[in-house]
């Protein structure tokens, strides 16, 4: 028992003095990439023609050369049309839609192999990170040469009587996925990734349940029938309520994927160049 003490009080102090030695640092900097989404209007186009520019800026503090914390702040945009997929069905549906993404996320970072901003030591890395985030969203469709903002209008009958409540805009979601880092410089630091975001929504287009009869959507005014069905199909409107409009029981998702280049505050504490 006393051999287990002595090893186990040995760990922690050796623990505690490599501790000692990594410097905690900070980095600022910025996200250039792109966004896109999965869902009714996109079901399984990963970096497809709909694909879209994306740009933010992040914050990371590094806890140690294998983990870190970053919080980020990104803006995207992500877009659907039915006019672009090879489904007949989908081409007669005939939805389309964008949106911008507006996210703030906070996640840690996993790195594989030991990592520091200029040491020639621990130059690169892979990594994976998680985390949680905030973001809104506003999906519009085109009627004509004007956007029009499609939540308000509860094309699926929300927000009539005896019809569901209308989503919300702000929602939460929970972004993973894996990256590089690369040391560019004694500060500086290049990085890619690659994530994903699990939402709990499957309105990010506008599309999930059933039509609506034109009668419940006259409740939200004289643009929510027009926008709900936009279908290139000859039969009358009446003859779809109660069909499938979009899959309500698959949640979308949305991506940020790209480029990252920071720059590492001088810290307080010299390092131990040794170690490093």
């Amino acid at each position: 028992m006393k051999k287990y003490l002595i090893l186990i009080a040995g760990l922690s102090f050796f623990t505690a003095v490599s501790a000692q030695k990594i410097v905690k640092t900070s980095e600022l900097g910025i996200f250039i990439g792109c966004s896109y989404y999965i869902g009714d209007l996109n079901p399984t186009g990963h970096f497809g023609p709909m694909t879209q520019p994306a740009g933010g800026v992040l914050y990371r503090y590094n806890y140690n050369h294998r983990f870190s914390f970053k919080g980020c702040l990104l803006l995207g945009n992500i877009q659907g049309d039915d006019a672009r997929s090879n489904s007949p069905s989908q081409q007669e549906r005939n939805l389309s839609f964008k949106s911008y993404i507006h996210e703030l996320s906070a996640e840690a970072e996993f790195n594989f192999m030991e990592y520091k901003t200029g040491s020639a030591k621990f130059p690169f890395t892979p990594y994976i990170f998680g985390g949680i985030a905030g973001y809104m969203f506003n999906p519009e469709a085109e009627l004509g040469n004007q956007w029009i903002d499609l939540q308000p209008l509860g094309t699926e009958g929300e927000g009539t009587k005896g019809g569901p409540k209308k989503y919300r805009l702000t929602q939460i979601s929970i972004p993973f996925g894996i990256g590089m880092k690369f040391s560019m410089a004694r500060r500086i630091c290049l990085g890619v990734e690659w994530g994903m975001r699990k939402t709990f929504t499957p309105y990010l287009d506008d599309v999930s349940g059933t039509y609506a009869s034109p009668a419940a959507l006259a409740q939200n005014g004289s643009l929510a029938a027009v926008m709900a069905d936009r279908s290139i199909s000859t039969d009358p409107p009446a003859s779809r309520v109660g069909s499938e409009r979009g899959n309500g029981g698959r949640n979308d998702w949305y991506s940020f994927a790209g480029a990252t280049i920071s720059f590492e505050f001088k810290p307080r504490e010299k390092p131990c160049y040794s170690y490093y």
